[in-house]
């Protein structure tokens, strides 16, 4: 079986040149888009990403202030640069990247990002929100999977989908979002009873655990679409999924590469989320 590359570029693209035209247009208006991306930690892959998120910033024509705190960052440090920048009326849109210092959780720290900031959705608010079926940014990368299998035109409604990860900024977002579009769906985690057994049954299987290689041939049935959302520092530097890709090639109908999948569509909605969130804060 020929297995279908489900390439992210050319979705980004068409996002980004919406976002741009609509960035221009406050830009002209007086009021250009700003993001405040708040980092604490020293993660390579977290560099990388948050360095790619700076470059789209740039090419959109938004603003984007990087504030580091160290991978040492305190709550109390965390949570009160998140507070002052959500009180910020120069600041449009607020992102608090991961992984977080040791012993800090976004359950720590999310609360203070104020609901019209969060961009990429992260904090009970509009976690709330997005279960309750409510207006309100949901996280970019869940979103970007669900954006993506519909632009491959791959059907949702009435499939069976096994999301591997239950985060509350991938798996469990991602879930809600997939049974709004009436899919089924079973979210497994580090203590789910014979993955294989499980992921196997599914249509479309969602990688996001964040560990490297996790999901195999063995664990997808013939014909299945897989969603790799991994993005791991392999022991070369490069930056790998969470899909053991040449043992899924073959078996499955279509798989999302790493990097060119996920990752450009994430950072266009996020990108696209900012626009939105100086829109909403200075309407024409």
């Amino acid at each position: 079986m020929d297995t279908v590359s489900l390439s992210g570029k050319e979705l980004a693209a068409a996002i980004n040149a919406d976002t741009k035209q609509r960035a221009a247009a406050l830009t002209a208006s007086g009021t250009a888009p700003r993001l405040a991306l708040i980092v604490a930690n020293d993660d390579p892959a977290s560099a990388w990403y948050v360095n790619s998120l700076r470059k789209a910033a740039e090419r959109l024509g938004i603003a984007c202030d990087t504030i580091e705190l160290g991978a040492d960052a305190s709550i109390e440090r965390i949570r009160g640069e998140l507070t002052a920048r959500s009180a910020d009326t120069a600041v449009d849109a607020i992102m608090l990247q991961t992984p977080l210092p040791a012993g800090v959780t976004l359950d720590d720290v999310s609360s203070a990002i104020a609901a019209s900031k969060d961009v990429d959705g992260v904090s009970p608010l509009s976690l709330g929100l997005l279960a309750s079926g409510l207006d309100g940014f949901v996280p970019a990368t869940s979103e970007a999977v669900v954006e993506l299998l519909k632009h491959h035109e791959i059907p949702l409604a009435g499939r069976h989908v096994a999301v591997v990860g239950r985060s509350n900024i991938v798996g469990k977002p991602l879930a809600q979002l997939l049974l709004a579009e009436n899919a089924t769906v079973t979210i497994c985690h580090s203590r789910t009873t014979d993955l294989p057994a499980v992921t196997s049954a599914a249509d479309i299987v969602v990688a996001a655990a964040g560990r490297i290689g996790l999901v195999t041939g063995k664990h997808i049935r013939e014909g299945a679409t897989v969603i790799d959302v991994g993005t791991n520092e392999a022991p070369d530097g490069k930056i790998v999924g969470d899909v053991a890709a040449e043992t899924v090639r073959g078996k499955a109908a279509a798989l999302s590469p790493v990097p060119g999948g996920i990752g450009p569509v994430t950072t266009a909605l996020l990108m696209r989320h900012v626009v939105t969130a100086a829109e909403n804060t200075h309407p024409a």
